[in-house]
């Protein structure tokens, strides 16, 4: 079986992956991909691609009935969620065909922002407080228990979108009324004042093999919700901060059943105490152009990698992660008022990537100095800022 080409469905409603499909597709694997119409004119790497499939919207009878007429004649190996909101319905599609990986129940605490904290309580792993919005009396018991303000936050929404603030009793009932029969579908917490960090690993035979402590500069909930410019930096390795984000992350993927595959995990280090709570997480690799900050600091390309694992798991082969460069990296992304920023006058050696994005801006560093990362992307925040930001509200998903 080891050098059987295997067929891979890769599934993704978002235009990313790029990575997974040509390091899939180099182990000597067949890809497919089945992603929407509209993204038919990407730039995917067609050259690794076998074959597509389109599809315009996501009906999960309609998908399941034609991955089954194409079974007829075409045995895939394995499905793949690329994006985090394929996640759970790529997992309904492993039931159904009896599909070796993540099935519902496992995907859903990678999914669910509920299904998250009621699991990493029960496994002890330290969560802000928080109540479902099922039962008025758990409501108002919360309210009265737990100090003002909270987050009112959709179980099934990725990042920061639909999150609010929420800073009184009185002002807590409206919205919840506003929400009417989506109420379900949120849950309140703790907002606590602190940073947040990000763990980016690599999972094999329920294990963590790999993973990259990075702190967030500005939370994604100032930038989302504030146009704020996006930057984030590796964590200084050895630190009692990130020795415990390691062990923490460790204890999630465990206590959630994670096997093999990719993770982006979020923690929050409370100002006022310094303990260390879990936000969230998910089983892919993590958006805003991260992962190319993680390879930047440890050589690690995680989608390549994640590609890597799952063919190795197929074929029962041993995988074996490649060797670590240890460095440090930051990332700076903004939306940008000109349509192509012209970003020569960025020009310091430690630039090691640069956006390519209609109407963003962007740039990632490397350095052998933490102090140095941090020191340029203050500078680039800065310049950013004056020379070239632009922003636009949040979309507003929670009323």
């Amino acid at each position: 079986m080891s050098k059987q080409a295997l067929n891979f469905l890769c599934i993704t409603t978002y235009f990313k992956g790029e990575d997974f499909l040509k390091s899939c597709k180099a182990d000597g694997n067949k890809v497919f991909l089945l992603t929407k119409k509209k993204l038919e004119h990407k730039a995917w790497p067609w050259e690794a691609i076998d074959d597509v499939f389109y599809i315009d919207d996501w009906v999960q009878s309609d998908i399941t009935k034609g991955i089954a007429y194409k079974l007829r004649t075409l045995k895939f190996d394995r499905f793949v969620a690329l994006d985090d909101f394929d996640v759970e319905k790529v997992a309904l599609l492993r039931e159904h065909f009896r599909m070796p990986g993540m099935g519902r129940t496992t995907a859903h605490y990678f999914r669910d922002k509920l299904a998250m904290r009621m699991k990493a309580q029960e496994e002890g792993v330290n969560v802000p407080e928080f109540t479902s919005l099922f039962y008025n009396e758990d409501i108002n018991a919360y309210a009265e228990r737990v100090e003002a303000p909270w987050l009112l936050k959709p179980r099934m929404e990725a990042s920061a979108t639909g999150i609010k603030k929420i800073y009184s009793k009185d002002e807590l009932w409206p919205i919840i009324d506003a929400l009417g029969d989506e109420r379900d579908n949120y849950l309140i917490e703790k907002f606590a004042p602190g940073d947040v960090y990000h763990v980016d690993g690599l999972n094999l035979e329920g294990k963590v093999i790999f993973s990259r402590v990075s702190k967030y500069l500005d939370t994604p909930f100032e930038v989302a919700h504030g146009g704020g410019i996006f930057r984030s930096a590796s964590c200084e390795v050895g630190t009692k901060t990130e020795k415990g984000l390691q062990k923490m992350n460790a204890q999630v993927m465990k206590a959630f059943g994670m096997q093999f595959g990719a993770s982006h995990t979020e923690f929050i280090k409370s100002k006022a105490t310094g303990e260390l709570f879990f936000l969230e997480t998910s089983s892919r690799v993590g958006g805003a152009n991260l992962a190319e900050m993680v390879e930047a600091a440890s050589g690690i390309n995680l989608w390549g990698e994640w590609a890597k694992i799952e063919s190795a798991n197929l074929r029962k082969t041993t995988y074996k992660l490649p060797k670590l460069k240890h460095k440090y990296a930051g990332i700076v992304v903004s939306l940008s008022r000109y349509e192509h920023p012209d970003t020569s006058s960025f020009n310091d050696d430690e630039i090691v990537w640069r956006m390519h994005k209609e109407w963003h801006i962007g740039l990632i560093v490397a350095s052998d100095s933490s102090e140095r990362v941090l020191e340029l992307l203050k500078q680039y925040s800065q310049k950013i800022a004056s020379e070239f930001h632009a922003s636009l509200p949040a979309p507003d998903k929670s009323l």
